[in-house]
This record gives C-alpha cells, sequence and structure tokens, in this order.
C-alpha cells in the first residue's frame, strides 16, 4: 500500500520461510550503520501500539452499534461510515496483535504464513480506508452540492452497491502483490509488511493511484462544498436554496476532520516512499531510521482516531455511545433500538435538533 516501507533488511520472504527467520534475527536497527535504538524504543512502540489496538476495536464497535441500534443513524451517508470502520476493525484484531508479539520477543517467531497473512490484511485495510473515505467525501459532495439527484443517487440499495464496490476495488489493487513478493519483515518496525525496494515503478504506481489520486478527488469534492458554504453564508446564491442546515454543515465538518487526520498521519510514510522509489540508492541512506519508524507508527495511529472523531464532533454518536456505555455498566438489553420511547424516556432531554422530524434525515456524519 501507499504507506508501506520501501524495503525490508531481511530480503524477500519465500519459500519456506528462512529469509524471515533471518529477518528476525537481525538487529532491531536494520544492520551496519544503522541508528542505534534506545532501551526504551520497544516499550514506547509498544504502549502506542497497546493503546491503538484497544481504542480501535473499543471506538469502532461503539460505532457500528451506534449504527444498528440506532435508526435515526441508519442512513446511506453511514454505510460508508460502517466500512471504514469495518476497516479500521480489521488491523485492530489480527495485524497489530502480531506487531506486537514481535516486538515482545524482539523478532517475528510466527512463521511465513502468518507474516503473509498479516501484511496482506494491513494492506486490505488501509486501501480499503482510502476508498472509503474517498466515498464518503463524494457522498457529503453530492448531498450538500447536488441535493435534488442525492435521494437516487445514494438510496439504501445504491449505497449498499457502491460500499461492495469499494470493497471488491481493495481486493483487486492488493491482488497483485501476491505476485510481486513484496510481503516481507522488517525489524525496523516489527511488522511483516510490504517491501517497496522489489519494483522502483510498482512503488511509484502504488502511491499515485491508493494515495494520491483518491486524496485529490477528496480535496475537490471538499473544495467545493467549502465553496458553497462560503456563498450560501454570504448569500451569493440565495435562490438555489441548497441542502446546507446548520446540522449538514456540522456533519461535514466531521467526515472533513477525519479525512485531514488520515492525510496527515499517511502522507510522511507515502511520500518516505515515494522519495526513495525514485532513487533508491542515493534516498536510502538518507531517510533517519527514527522518521521513517515514526511515520510508521503515526499510520498504525490512525486506525482509533475516527470513532474518537465522531463521539468528539457528531452529536447523534456521542449520544449512541453514552446509551451503549450505560446498557452495559446497566445490564440493559444490549441490541435494542435505541430510538424508542422507552430508551428516550431514560435519557436526558433530546436536543432541539432531535424533536424536528424534518431534520432526521440528515444526521448522518
Amino acid at each position: 500500500m501507499a504507506g508501506w516501507p520501501w524495503g525490508a533488511p531481511g530480503g524477500s520472504v519465500r519459500g519456506n520461510g528462512c529469509a524471515l527467520l533471518n529477518a528476525s534475527l537481525l538487529a532491531p536497527g536494520g544492520g551496519e550503520g544503522a541508528w542505534p535504538r534506545p532501551s526504551w524504543l520497544a516499550s514506547t512502540l509498544a504502549c502506542i501500539l497497546i493503546f491503538t489496538i484497544v481504542v480501535d476495536i473499543l471506538g469502532n464497535l461503539l460505532v457500528i452499534l451506534s449504527v444498528y441500534r440506532n435508526k435515526k443513524l441508519r442512513n446511506a451517508g453511514n454505510i460508508f461510515v460502517v466500512s471504514l470502520a469495518v476497516a479500521d476493525l480489521v488491523v485492530a484484531v489480527y495485524p497489530y496483535p502480531l506487531v506486537l508479539t514481535s516486538i515482545f520477543n524482539n523478532g517475528w517467531s510466527l512463521g511465513y504464513l502468518h507474516c503473509q497473512v498479516s501484511g496482506f490484511l494491513m494492506g486490505l485495510s488501509v486501501i480499503a480506508s482510502v476508498f472509503n473515505i474517498t466515498g464518503i467525501a463524494i457522498n457529503r459532495y453530492c448531498y450538500i452540492c447536488h441535493s435534488l439527484k442525492y435521494d437516487k443517487l445514494y438510496s439504501n440499495k445504491n449505497s449498499l452497491c457502491y460500499v461492495c464496490l469499494i470493497w471488491m476495488l481493495t481486493l483487486v489493487a492488493i491482488m497483485p502483490n501476491l505476485h510481486i513478493g513484496t510481503l516481507q519483515y522488517d525489524p525496523r518496525v516489527y511488522s511483516c509488511t510490504f517491501a517497496q525496494s522489489v519494483s522502483s515503478a510498482y512503488t511509484i504506481a502504488v502511491v499515485v493511484f491508493h494515495f494520491i489520486v483518491p486524496m485529490i478527488i477528496v480535496i475537490f469534492c471538499y473544495l467545493r462544498i467549502w465553496i458553497l458554504v462560503l456563498q450560501v453564508r454570504r448569500r451569493v446564491k440565495p435562490i438555489n436554496k441548497p441542502r446546507l442546515k446548520p446540522q449538514d454543515f456540522r456533519n461535514f465538518v466531521t467526515m472533513f476532520v477525519v479525512f485531514v487526520l488520515f492525510a496527515i498521519c499517511w502522507a510522511p510514510l507515502n511520500f518516505i516512499g515515494l522519495a526513495v522509489a525514485s532513487d533508491p540508492a542515493s534516498m536510502v541512506p538518507r531517510i533517519p531510521e527514527w522518521l521513517f519508524v515514526a511515520s510508521y507508527y503515526m499510520a498504525y495511529f490512525n486506525s482509533c482516531l475516527n470513532a474518537i472523531v465522531y463521539g468528539l464532533l457528531n452529536q447523534n454518536f456521542r449520544k449512541e455511545y453514552r446509551r451503549i456505555i450505560v446498557s452495559l455498566c446497566t445490564a440493559k438489553m444490549f441490541f435494542v433500538d435505541s430510538s424508542n420511547e422507552v430508551a428516550d424516556r431514560i435519557k436526558c432531554k433530546p436536543s432541539p435538533l432531535m424533536i424536528n422530524n424534518n431534520l432526521l434525515k440528515v444526521d448522518s456524519v
């Protein structure tokens, strides 16, 4: 994927996995001339990863359950949000725990098959996240800038088809890596991941088509939305009556923040890989290992941020998070529709946005 490192000190991992074992026995610093690692580094990386795994699993399960339990959140826009949450969960339930094991063991001891599956799922998650964020941006663009066509374009059936298309494209995008031999263990980051030194042309293509192009599409969509927001606020287009209620703007800002955080977390690793792929011989020695490791774990950390953003910026998700937690703490029925009268009676007084039935259909993130 775009954010995967350009190479692994252990070389290609093939056949019976002997190269993988050799790689795991190398010094974590990557060999001769590598940056000497302080003793606290492994502990720090482990703490970051443990926090990421816990928040990723709990947060994204809250997102999925919130949409499942609350009819007000069950709409076309949030189908993409659930899909993004699933993509984030993939890495937390398998690849990240294996990386954590590698940190504790100071090397990979889980065998060749686990290495291949871990690297594959990590790539699957990242590409799916990029494509889902792009899908969300297009959805918000159609909702706000082309509101008259939105209901037809994004019926529930169509939205499900779009999500299925996203995951099909993700599988198509990840499959070439199984034939190019890029799955390798990298002791610098204690991870089985995609080594981009196998092919500079392939690395450049991956960065361009799996990161830069989707980000350009997202930027275009959000730029058009911001322009419309400014026009509406300055009353340049009062006749068009665009669908831009206050909650629409807040929901748009929520997803814009999700995109910005993703770009910030993944851009360093992508551009490092792009720079190295352009001239591996001269660029590899110039990239400080601390910068690569920091960029890699910053990319890891992104998988737990989205659920936090929804809770902080979106009123509906924040309320549903609270309902789910209260249900767990009070041993109430878990899989119940929290939008019914009984659940609403238990909670505090709803906000004016929730009272107006005309606003319910715009409660997506």
